[in-house]
């Protein structure tokens, strides 16, 4: 299929998507680069791939491809130089929490670090992300980007954080929050099951959930350094918590 036309139905449809409000209508998400499509039609997500005239894909793909030209692919891309493939994407709705390692995110607004977070869940084992109903949309351009691919191959679920972690007690899940002051040393904490809360970059985590924490955490580090950026502190505390087995 070709398509010339910047008053093309279907890339009005497309174009809707570049804001959560049409990404809920349509069910679909844009991702843009080879590297992102690749991984999307690994996992089956992939519906539809646009790519420039003479563009030469570097997987196989066994569906129609649309042709469009340079202006459309401008106007559907979030970047300031367009990507010559932009690929469309189903939304799949994940409802359950499932695993034995589980994060737990407290309304983290800032897209990177949620991407971020989403790349070090999968390199360090965890089985399900749980986000508050507040936190970031996890198919916004800049998410997408900054999991490198890592968002297709990751359970994650939107929930109230409040309910989950009451569940989740319920089930013997080692509830753990984070406090610079007065935590426990990650290094220390021996567990094979629990959920390690994050909370938001300006705020940390809610009051009401430090009060249904078993433990809150600190990561040892220079005196002089009051606090960590919140992918960070994840990302540490991730990997110092795979390797702490009882």
């Amino acid at each position: 299929m070709n398509i010339t036309s910047l008053d093309n139905k279907k890339i009005k449809k497309y174009y809707s998507l570049k804001n959560s409000k049409g990404r809920r209508k349509e069910g679909l998400f844009l991702i843009e680069g080879m590297h992102l499509c690749e991984e999307a039609y690994k996992v089956g997500i992939l519906v539809d791939i646009l790519i420039e005239d003479n563009t030469v894909l570097s997987f196989k793909y066994d569906r129609e491809i649309t042709y469009v030209t340079g202006n459309i692919l401008n106007k559907l891309s979030s970047l300031k130089n367009y990507s010559n493939v932009i690929g469309v994407c189903k939304i799949i709705e994940k409802n359950e929490i499932k695993g034995n390692k589980l994060l737990l995110l407290d309304d983290i607004s800032d897209p990177g670090n949620i991407g971020t977070i989403i790349r070090s869940s999968k390199a360090f084992d965890i089985d399900t992300i749980v986000l508050s109903n507040n936190s970031v949309d996890i198919y916004n351009d800049k998410v997408l980007r900054s999991t490198e691919g890592m968002i297709f191959h990751m359970n994650i679920v939107y929930a109230n954080l409040y309910d989950t972690v009451l569940k989740l007690k319920e089930n013997n899940y080692l509830i753990l929050g984070t406090d610079v002051k007065g935590g426990v040393d990650v290094r220390d904490v021996k567990t094979n099951k629990y959920a390690l809360i994050m909370g938001n970059e300006g705020h940390g985590v809610s009051k009401e959930l430090l009060k249904l924490t078993d433990k809150n955490l600190y990561i040892k580090m220079n005196p002089s350094c009051e606090s960590l950026n919140v992918a960070v502190a994840t990302s540490i505390l991730l990997y110092e918590l795979r390797g702490n087995h009882e």
